[in-house]
């Protein structure tokens, strides 16, 4: 797998417009914190501000690593949704 674009998110912050604007190019959303994880459909997360809240970091910005597979986000790192969304 090899990435088609890369943004160093130190230069050029993504903040909360920017996982808006990412929502309307995906169907589905993962998001990843520790051990646990959710699937989420991205309908879901465009209606609601408190919704796309674990998308964000502390600073307000879109969490890293941020990938995107297709229209398939994945936000955060998680070892077991890696597996499920990349296969092992």
């Amino acid at each position: 797998m090899q990435a088609s674009k890369t943004v160093d998110a130190r230069k050029q912050p993504q903040g909360a417009d920017a996982a808006r604007l990412l929502l309307d190019e995906v169907d589905q959303v993962f998001i990843g914190r520790g051990k646990k994880y959710a699937k989420l459909l991205s309908a879901d997360l465009k209606e609601s501000v408190e919704a796309r809240k674990p998308m964000l970091g502390p600073t307000g910005n879109l969490r890293a690593p941020t990938l995107r597979l297709g229209r398939t986000l994945v936000v955060g790192y998680c070892e077991p949704m890696y597996d499920e969304v990349i296969g092992s």
